[in-house]
């Protein structure tokens, strides 16, 4: 591979963010491609076994096994660690597998976690479930409450855990106030930045330690692939994500791969337009229903803390119908543009109702925890004419008799 301008960090770290999203990281092969290579092979060769040698043992560099590295999915985590922040970063096969690295490659049996209650189904299970089989003692909170984090440390807190905004409820977490808590204690502070993106808030800028992502959202944004990522500094990765990442072979395909690094490319106008839209559907469904999520609208409970992590409100806009389920359904069935599916952060508008689906598999007592009532809709804010968007929701919210 040719090291070219978007593997030089002390030059890409000048670029504006649109640049760095579309240039860094890229390596050309003797080719000189303009599109990154996509290199779909599982293992590499050696002119020697001396060299062999040199690449296992780390004396030299270069690529031995694409569980562990690959030219096109190093491109994608070099690209993601720049926007973030980050020394490193490890590309996974889903988003899940990312939270389940972070976590699992750090806790050993009998420490102790801290996670915000309001969170994605699976991420709750991780901590309600996965975890405690290993020995792992978890506590749940009130994420937005700093006392209840506060309370639930011990002498055995090694990690905190949030997503900031939450799915759905879009509760949002003081990311630095509760990373110099974990920092007080020698912990470390994990953050779930999917809703948000690194287009719209960079949580290692308010002292997050380790950042995750299911890339299958925003970042493929066009509901192609699976991925997610792990970002972290260079001694977090050498010493507990790579050997973790390394041995269980959580890796992403290098197609997925390249598949994310053109995503990439457009993240941000995408994103940006999506706000667009959200903003304008947001205020329009406010005018319907009492209870509407979104940081742009003047009802949102947490205005300043959304203003001091975010740029902007972001794509998602959550609305409960007070005729729960039944009227949930009758929404949905109405729409005449906007898919239901279980995904977000497509170029698509999508609805979910995630009491049904998303959430399903956690008790009735922890999807009301955790904010996931009947009536709750989902909706994630794609790229159609906003317009358009807002009809289609009227209607269909006419249709459910709200």
């Amino acid at each position: 591979m040719k090291h070219r301008a978007g593997t030089d960090k002390s030059l890409t770290s000048t670029w504006a963010r649109q640049t760095q999203m579309v240039r860094a990281g890229s390596m050309r092969s003797n080719f000189d491609e303009m599109g990154e290579a996509l290199f779909l092979t599982s293992a590499f060769a050696y002119e020697n076994a001396e060299e062999a040698e040199a690449r296992f043992d780390g004396r030299k560099e270069g690529f031995t096994y694409s569980r562990q590295t690959n030219p096109t999915v190093a491109m994608f985590e070099s690209r993601m660690a720049l926007l973030e922040g980050a020394d490193v970063g490890r590309a996974t096969g889903t988003g899940m597998a990312a939270m389940t690295a972070a976590l699992l490659c750090y806790l050993r049996s009998g420490d102790h976690i801290i996670g915000a209650r309001a969170a994605f189904g699976s991420c709750r299970w991780l901590m309600d479930e996965l975890l405690p089989r290993y020995g792992i003692e978890t506590t749940v909170v009130d994420g937005t409450s700093l006392d209840a984090w506060k309370a639930a440390i011990r002498p055995n807190t090694r990690m905190f855990f949030m997503e900031t905004p939450a799915n759905p409820t879009l509760d949002l977490v003081d990311i630095q106030a509760v990373a110099d808590m974990a920092h007080a204690v020698g912990a470390k502070l994990v953050v779930d930045n999917v809703f948000a993106t690194p287009v719209l808030q960079l949580p290692m800028a308010h002292g997050a330690d380790i950042v995750c992502y299911s890339t299958t959202k925003h970042i493929d944004g066009q509901g192609r692939c699976l991925g997610g990522i792990v970002l972290c500094d260079k001694e977090f990765d050498e010493k507990h994500l790579y050997p973790f990442y390394r041995h269980t072979g959580c890796a992403m395909s290098p197609f997925n791969a390249w598949v994310m690094l053109k995503g990439l490319e457009t993240m941000g106008i995408r994103v940006n337009a999506m706000c667009d839209n959200a903003d304008k559907l947001a205020a329009a469904v406010a005018e319907r229903l009492e209870d509407v999520r979104h940081p742009s609208l003047a009802r949102f409970k947490q205005p300043e803390l959304a203003a001091k992590q975010m740029s902007r409100g972001g794509t998602m806009v959550i609305f409960c119908l007070p005729g729960g389920r039944d009227q949930a359904f009758k929404f949905l069935n109405a729409l005449q543009i906007v898919d239901i599916s279980n995904n977000l952060g497509d170029s698509r508008s999508i609805a979910t109702h995630c009491w049904s689906t998303t959430h399903k598999a956690l008790s009735e007592e922890a999807r009301l925890e955790v904010g996931v009532t009947p009536g709750l809709i989902r909706f994630s804010v794609g790229l159609e004419d906003g317009d358009d968007l807002v009809k289609d929701v009227m209607q269909a919210l006419d249709a459910a008799g709200v």
